[in-house]
């Protein structure tokens, strides 16, 4: 499979007379606009955990492969009558893995172990603790339902059926299953290249000296290590000082190095902010400006033909712009489609007075069965975003929020982060 072909430069234009997006509106946008960007590779099962199918996955055998026995017991044929039984017990066994080799008549039975072929004429089980053994015969009462204790061939995969969909993106109980039904390799899309690159003469690198005028850089480890979640590869492109030459200059590596570019800071339309400012003179930037809480200023662009995502340089902002929007559209790119975080309807532990034309997304967590919230809306206070366990949507439209009232809790596995 080759790469799609780059993006325009006007692929990101809103149509005209366009001020305030809705946040549903930019989401279908970029699911309308954004296509899969990387090439296929195979991949060994045992390696392909995080991976995203490019193929759908076939059982190349069933699962499983034979019947076989559920417990450790004696096998027989048909079931039993009601009343006490008396069988004639075969010597040797079956086994995991050694199976017996002759065939079992009627009113025979077999010693049988966990997960060992039925032998021949066989199709039921009896526990062992149900049976007495005297003079080689076994002793047992009945009845006893045919194909009891016993597992039929392929009942949990069937070969030839589909396990999973192409666009899935593989977790370790997968890797189980595949192996499970017969699966060396998995064709794979190669992991998605994200370039990050943090704007601003006042950013200092984690652990830095600083002076009481400058901040360290929040957004890139976290968002590095957001991106890393969700299995791409990053390409960590440090701290850009805030003028035009040095973000033309940044741009150019990421453009080189990535498939898509993600940058925080100078999103805006300020005197500093010049990844906007930069993006709009080589003809490749659309502002939109979404009708959100926190954020509103997403620069949408295109460099090199690489897609670029411009977020706030609030972290807060910056961390909810990447769940709401970023990580559908790098999803999209990176082959697993496009995605909604997974809503939970729960009671809300809260008050709160909403006005109506902005979606507003809260720091909250589950406490007792009731959702409350960070107590400071401020996007300022980054420590909300480890106090909580996830983030509350609330409509466009006005709302008044009371305790006890259901609410949509988004939880921060929803958008693949444990």
């Amino acid at each position: 499979m080759s790469r799609p072909p780059k993006l325009n430069n006007d692929c990101f234009a809103l149509p005209a007379g366009v001020h305030w997006t809705p946040v549903s509106e930019a989401l279908h946008l970029l699911e309308q606009r954004l296509q899969c960007s990387v090439a296929v590779e195979p991949c060994a099962v045992e390696a392909s955990d995080g991976r995203i199918l490019a193929q759908s996955v076939i059982a190349a055998r069933s699962h499983p492969p034979c019947p076989n026995s559920a417990v450790d017991g004696y096998a027989l044929s048909g079931g039993l009558e009601a009343g006490a039984q008396s069988l004639e017990l075969r010597p040797g066994r079956s086994a995991a893995g050694e199976a017996f080799a002759g065939q079992l008549l009627p009113g025979q039975a077999l010693r049988i172990l966990t997960g060992a072929a039925l032998p021949d004429g066989a199709d039921t089980v009896v526990l062992q603790e149900d049976v007495r053994i005297k003079e080689g015969r076994l002793q047992v009462i009945g009845p006893l339902r045919a194909g009891a204790n016993a597992r039929a061939a392929g009942e949990d995969m069937q070969q030839g059926a589909e396990i999973f969909q192409a666009g899935h993106q593989l977790r370790p109980e997968d890797l189980g299953v595949m192996a499970a039904a017969g699966l060396g390799e998995v064709s794979v899309f190669k992991p998605l290249k994200v370039a990050v690159i943090s704007t601003g003469a006042e950013l200092r690198a984690p652990g830095q000296a600083a002076r009481v005028d400058q901040i360290f850089d929040a957004n890139r480890p976290m968002l590095c290590s957001v991106l890393r979640r969700w299995g791409m590869q990053v390409v960590d492109m440090g701290i850009v000082p805030d003028d035009a030459a040095s973000v033309r200059a940044a741009l150019d590596r990421a453009a080189e190095r990535a498939d898509v570019i993600i940058t925080s800071g100078g999103a805006s339309a300020g005197d500093e902010d010049h990844m906007s400012a930069v993006l709009r003179a080589s003809g490749g930037m659309a502002l939109w400006r979404i009708a959100v809480k926190p954020g509103r200023p997403l620069a949408l662009g295109v460099w090199g033909g690489v897609p670029v995502f411009g977020l706030p340089g609030n972290p807060v902002a910056a961390f909810v712009c990447t769940l709401i929007f970023a990580r559908p559209a790098l999803l999209q790119l990176a082959g697993a489609g496009f995605q909604s975080p997974q809503a939970l309807h729960l009671p809300a532990a809260f008050s709160k007075s909403k006005k109506a034309g902005r979606r507003e997304y809260l720091r909250a967590r589950l406490r007792d069965g009731a959702v409350e919230v960070f107590a400071s809306e401020g996007s300022g206070r980054v420590s909300g975003l480890s106090w909580a366990e996830g983030l509350v949507e609330l409509p466009d439209a006005a709302a008044e929020i009371s305790p006890g009232q259901i609410i949509c809790f988004l939880p921060y596995a929803s958008f693949g982060l444990t």
